[in-house]
Parts: C-alpha cells; structure tokens; sequence
C-alpha cells in the first residue's frame, strides 16, 4: 500500500487568515465573540471556545467591552451597520475574496443591474452575499437559473450581473454561465470561484482517479469539504469523509494499493497530520518523498509576503478598477488600474488575460485585511533599470523621448527612466537652441549610471559621433572620381566653400562653384545650403577631396555658339576692368574681351571712365574664334547702330 497526499491540503489563505485574527486577538488579552462560527470547523470553534472566545448569533448578543470577529463567510450589509451601530471594536476576518463579491454586486446594483448569485442559498456566504443587495436572485444551480429565465422571456433583455459562491465547481458555473448566454442580453460575469479551492478540486479530481481509495478529511458543515468528497466519488470506487484520524476505518483502507488524501479549506494541519500518521502506521510501503514534504505541502497556502517582494502570480479576474491575481498565498492580490503600465493609454485587458502568468512587485501588504497591493507598473520600471544599466555596461545605443529642456541640457524619458543630456552631448552647437529637439525621439549612448542615486547621463554626440565614424569609413570605401553627392556646405573661405558629404568635408573651390566669374562664393552658396557636388579627385592618405558644382554635362561654349553669332547684339555683364580693356560675361562660363578702343564712341583713356564691374551694357559680337574659344565685342559699334537706329526712327517722323 502506498499514500499520497494532495498538493492543496488544509486552510485555504482565507481561513487561515480568520484564524490568524483570533488567535492575535486572544493574544492582545482583548474580550472577543465571533459572530457565527468562525470557519465550518468544530474542533477549531472548540479550540477558541476553551480560549474564551464567544459564540453569538447576532448583534444584540454582543456583550460590552468585547472586540467581534466576523467570521471569513462575511455578513449582510444590515449585520454589519446593526454591529457599528452598537459601537464594538469590529474585526473583519471575512475572505477577501468573498469581500470582492460584496462589492461587486453592491456597485452591479448601483449602476441599476440584477445580481444573479449562483451557490447554495442557506449557505452562509451566499447570504452574506445577498444581504448586500436590495433585491438579490440566487440560484443553486442551472436548472433552477433556466425555470426562472424561462418564466418570463422578459427576463431576458435584463442588465444582469452574474456572480459565484466562492466554493462553488467549475462545472456548476459554467453550466450557468451556458445557460445566461443563450438567452440574455445584457449579461457581464466575474468568474467569482476562488482559484485556490478551483485548484483544490482539480487536484483532488487528478488523484482520486489515481487511487483505489480516497480519504477527505473535514467538517462534515464544510461546504467546500462535501464538494471534494463529492468529485472525488465520481473518479474514485471508494471515498471515506472523515471529521479526524478516530473516524479512520482501517480495516477497510488496508484492503486498498493506493489511497489518496485531500482535505477541505477549513481543515486544520493538526488534524491533517494525524490522518497521515495514522496511515503511516499500516502503510508498510509509504511514499518516503509525500512524507517528507508534507510539512512543506502544508505550509505552501500560508506563505507570507513582504513589501518589496517579486511574486508570481495568475490572473484571475479584470475588473473595473482593479484585476485580481493569484499568488498560492493567504493574501488576495489585486492590482490597481494605475500600477498596470507606465503608459497610461494602455487598457488593462490590451495586455493581459485571465490565466496569464505574470511577474508582479509587492507594493503593500495588509495583514489585517488579507490583501496586497501589487504592481506590474513598478516591477517592468526595474526591468527598464536593468535593461538601462546592461545598455551603459555594453555600450549599447538606447533611444528615448525628449521631455523637457533646462539650462544644464535636455532630459529624456528612456521607458520610464529619467536621462539627464548636458548641453555639450546634445549635438547641437554651443549657443544654439535644444529646444528643437523636444519631442523628437533621439538615440544615445548612457555615459553615467547610478541606480542608488537615480541618476542616469546620456549623450547624443556620442551616437553622432559613431555614427559620423562609420559613414567615413563607408565613403572612403566607395569613394570615386566623378561619383555625385548631396552634400550640406558648413563653412565658406574667400577661396571656396567646404561641403559635408557624409562625415568627410570636401572642398569646392571657387571656380567650380559656378560658370559665371564670381569674386566671392557667398555669391553662389551660404552655410547650410543642400547642393549637389561630385569627386573631382581625392587623396586617400592625406584626406582630401576636391568637389565640383558645375554642370559639366552641359558645354557653355556650346550654350553661346546655339544662342549667338558674329554681328549680334548682347546684354553682357562686366566682370573685370583691366587697362587695356574690359571683360564680359555673354553667357556663364563665356567672356569676351571689350578692347579699350571699343569701349566707347570717342577716345577712352581708361576703362574705368566708362565701365565698371557688374554694369550690363549692349554690345555688337565682332569675332568668334573657334579654336581659341575666344570672343571679341565692341561698345562702340553697339552704340553706333543704336545711334543710327534713332535717326531712322526720328526722319521717319
């Protein structure tokens, strides 16, 4: 024969925490009565009773000077205004879990729907669950929940906000959850079962159907303790409720190969122990592994937690406000809206679902009321410090959220880390405005980490600067003569102008800026202009690259032979005074020599008498040399035939 013991055995965190809070009070020296049994459990009523701890039935019977515990079924909304009233000191052992419930169907009711209640409705939880409505609906199963939904179709268009007893099955839920589906309109559940007495049953469920014999040990007033016997007698051939080990029929169990045990939410670990003691005493073969770890078995339901803790948890319900976690623990987890994300465009349901398994950080624990507060929120920041400190450790570029500016530099939101951006690492150049940058997503580098002082420093030039160092080293691979560029001019010499053409700046001298004869290159570009440039020739070793603007596709001498023949007249531009002559540009790129005896229609004993630079003036094309690509014009003839032209015009008249 062999014995095995179900994980889930004993007080559930409910119980354990009502008794928790007896045990405290009795150690305070303090008077105190319990308003009903405390759990359905008569060798634990007796154990306070020999205590001097009362039993009373309702609030009239309390007695002066005495502190009442509500047991962990709760009470109505009138038994508890009926105790305030009275003015005790009121202790609350009800399961928080059954708290939740009282307060989901008070506000389902606010909001005008209809509580339905599925549970037994003599049992003290669900009575306690219906006091808190001013017209409750309880159904102890689907066939009584179909009658009365078949009765008047009505019914069926009804808000209807539908709850469970929390030792309810699985099954018996989802039957009625089937049932409302089918016919009603305006229905919303909360799987209200609690998942420590779900999981009770799943496994006792599992090991029956494993053993020749079961044993549940528990008060036979236990409602949660006759549901286990219940589902175990349809996996196993032979069940025996037992209230403690004196109820053990050996005879029998010696019979059997394999025999199980579970016991009900309410059932203390002493008497535990001695069931399985006393099993161990015929058990020539017993399970050395089970008997070992029974302690820790026992222990697994009452954990504790403590402030700062990392837990894992199950989702069990997402509320309106709140979404509730499981932690194996006697606390009930809940989660605020506002501790789920960060951001707070994100929905609780966007990210989460009933049965995901998640990692949670501790943020309160209130030993009093059997709950703790938890945050996702807090415990995915600590996740972004580590991943903060990983990028700093290795380097690594991060990108965030620029949030505001101050005279120091820039600060940035790294999901959810504060990085402070000195003005010298933002990338913009002393004196100009970082203000630019608010809003924008930018990457840097972490060049500071200190987690203990909140303090974290970053730096765009950083990224800039790796960013600048492998766009060189690509140019200069690929570099080419005649290969085009767009490039950003960053500063002008009298010479010519230097142009960025991604990380390497290039030099275009002022004679390939443009066709036209300029005297300075401010006359073509300015300081961050986008031009297009392309590799004249580049020197690898000494970096250097010389860049042209002109279009070189295009022939100027070529555009002046298309536009213009000898004996033409031309607008020219002067571009150069010289003593012999002048200089003029016919079109960019080509000039023409104006000889000083051409100038003018008298005697000219300097240009500059009669011209000066940048003057547009008539001029008649006298010679063209093709070979030369040299171009001879005349003022002087040009003004004579302007001359002769008034003449006609004025013998006409």
């Amino acid at each position: 024969m062999s014995v095995r013991v179900a994980a889930s055995a004993g007080f559930c965190f409910g119980v354990d925490r009502a008794v928790g809070l007896v045990e405290q009070t009795v150690r305070e020296g303090k008077r105190a009565v319990t308003l009903g049994p405390i759990i359905h459990n008569h060798h634990v009523v007796q154990h306070f009773a020999a205590l001097g701890v009362r039993e009373i039935a309702s609030p009239e019977e309390v007695p002066g000077g005495s502190a009442v515990i509500i047991r962990s079924h709760g009470v109505s909304r009138a038994v508890y205004e009926g105790l305030q009233a009275r003015g005790p000191e009121i202790i609350d052992a009800t399961c928080p879990f059954v708290s939740r419930i009282h307060r989901i169907v008070q506000e389902a009711e606010a909001n005008g729907r209809q509580p339905l209640i599925i549970g037994t409705p003599e049992h003290p939880e669900v009575v306690a669950i219906a006091g808190w409505c001013r017209h409750p609906l309880v159904f102890p199963d689907g066939e009584a929940l179909q009658k009365w939904l078949d009765d008047d179709p009505k019914r069926h268009d009804l808000p209807f906000t539908m709850v469970s007893q929390t030792t309810s099955t699985q099954f018996l839920w989802d039957s009625c959850k089937k049932i409302a589906k089918k016919v009603c309109t305006n229905l919303e559940f909360f799987d209200t079962i609690c998942k420590a007495t779900e999981n009770r049953q799943a496994e006792a469920a599992a090991l029956a159907a494993q053993c020749d014999a079961m044993i549940v040990v528990g008060d036979r007033k236990s409602s949660n303790t006759g549901r286990l016997a219940h589902i175990c007698a349809a996996h196993c051939p032979q069940v025996f409720l037992v209230d403690n080990a004196s109820e053990l029929d050996l005879s029998k169990l010696r019979q059997a190969g394999t025999i199980g045990i579970t016991a009900g939410a309410s059932t203390p670990a002493w008497i535990i122990k001695e069931v399985n003691h006393t099993m161990s005493e015929i058990n020539t073969t017993v399970d050395a592994a089970a008997e070992e770890s029974f302690e820790e078995l026992l222990g697994q339901g009452i954990k504790t937690l403590n402030t700062g803790d990392k837990v894992l948890g199950t989702v069990t319900a997402i509320g309106n406000t709140e979404i509730q976690v499981d932690l194996g623990t006697k606390h009930a987890g809940y989660i605020p809206y506002d501790e789920v994300s960060a951001d707070p465009t994100v929905k609780a349901e966007d990210i989460l679902k009933v049965g995901d398994e998640i990692e949670v950080f501790v943020v309160r624990v209130n030993d009093q009321e059997g709950t703790v507060q938890l945050s996702k929120k807090k415990l995915d920041g600590m996740k972004v410090w580590d991943d903060v400190e990983a990028a700093a450790e290795n380097k690594d570029t991060v990108e965030g959220v620029i949030t505001e500016e101050n005279k120091g530099g820039l600060v940035a939101n790294v999901k959810g880390v504060r990085v402070f951006i000195p003005a010298s690492q933002t990338g913009i150049p002393k004196g100009g405005d970082m203000s630019a940058l608010k809003g924008q997503t930018v990457k840097m580098k972490i060049t500071e980490f200190n987690r203990a002082r909140r303090r974290v420093v970053g730096s765009i030039r950083a990224v800039n600067a790796e960013a600048r160092k492998a766009a060189v080293e690509k140019l200069w691979s690929e570099i080419e003569v005649g290969k085009k560029y767009q490039g950003v001019v960053k500063s002008i010499i009298s010479y010519g102008a230097f142009v960025d053409i991604g990380g390497v700046d290039g030099m275009v001298h002022i004679s390939e800026l443009s066709w036209s004869r300029i005297k300075h290159p401010s006359e073509v570009v300015s300081v961050g202009d986008e031009v297009d440039v392309y590799v004249i020739k580049y020197d690898p070793e000494k970096k250097k690259i010389s860049l042209g603007m002109k279009d070189r596709s295009v022939s100027p001498w070529e555009n002046f032979i298309e536009q213009y023949s000898v004996g033409d007249i031309a607008s020219v531009k002067i571009v150069k005074l010289m003593s012999f002559g002048a200089f003029a540009e016919v079109v960019p790129g080509v000039d023409g020599l104006i000889h000083i005896s051409q100038i003018a229609d008298h005697r000219v004993e300097k240009p500059e008498d009669e011209l000066e630079e940048g003057q547009i003036v008539d001029v008649k094309i006298t010679d063209i040399n093709q070979e030369t690509q040299k171009v001879s014009l005349s003022r002087r003839a040009a003004l004579r035939e302007a001359a002769a032209d008034d003449e006609e015009d004025y013998d006409e008249e």
